[in-house]
């Protein structure tokens, strides 16, 4: 099912994809991951609730203080590294961006430059050239720098941009920067996806090369 406005006809330069959640399901790694250092740092279980979306960092930042961050920060992020099990593709996902050439795509993503690298070589998902992580921008989701900065290496302006998220967060962040944005139910409900579009699955969209760029239907 799809709700929101109707598919757009205007012609978009590039597509940005977050990849967690959107392009590839890691929720069973993340949630080992997560649960396990949560353990090891005496936290509620609560504490997870609104984490999907938000850079490892930001999220270490709101639950320690200032000299716990860097060594928290760094053990999550390697049992992250360590565990890439049942990651796989989602529906859709390779094959939507699999209809782009290099210069129309990027993944746009909360992970760091190492995490995505395992975990893009884990599902085996047709990885684009132009990969943004958090690593590249000073802010991430759900600020407009991680999409402003895709925009910026695929050299088109952000409002040409159409982006492919499936968490609040990073919904937040594209219209920020002014995409227009499709939502996919995944990690979160329907009611809970602020976007232009709200699908399913990747495999009820349609790329369809036009001069310029190219333009979104439904299936």
């Amino acid at each position: 099912m799809t709700t929101a406005h109707p598919a757009p006809t205007r012609v978009f330069a590039t597509a940005l994809f977050d990849m967690d959640g959107t392009l590839i399901d890691s929720t069973p790694a993340v949630d080992r991951s997560w649960t396990r250092w949560g353990e090891e740092y005496g936290m509620d279980p609560s504490f997870r609730i609104g984490m999907h979306g938000r850079p490892a960092r930001d999220i270490v930042t709101s639950l320690l203080p200032p000299d716990r961050v860097d060594e928290a920060f760094a053990r999550v992020e390697q049992l992250e590294l360590d565990d890439t099990d049942d990651i796989v593709v989602l529906p859709g996902a390779a094959e939507l961006l699999g209809s782009l050439p290099d210069a129309q795509r990027a993944i746009v993503t909360s992970c760091t430059r190492r995490l995505a690298a395992v975990r893009i070589a884990g599902s085996g998902i047709p990885a684009p050239a132009t990969v943004v992580t958090v690593d590249d921008t000073s802010r991430g989701k759900p600020n407009p720098d991680p999409f402003l900065e895709g925009a910026r290496r695929l050299d088109v302006d952000p409002h040409d941009c159409v982006v492919f998220e499936d968490a609040p967060a990073g919904l937040a962040a594209a219209k920020a920067a002014g995409c227009f944005t499709i939502a996919v139910v995944s990690t979160h409900q329907r009611a809970e996806l602020d976007a232009d579009i709200v699908v399913d699955s990747l495999a009820d969209v349609l790329l369809t090369p036009a001069p310029g760029g190219f333009t979104v239907s439904l299936r």
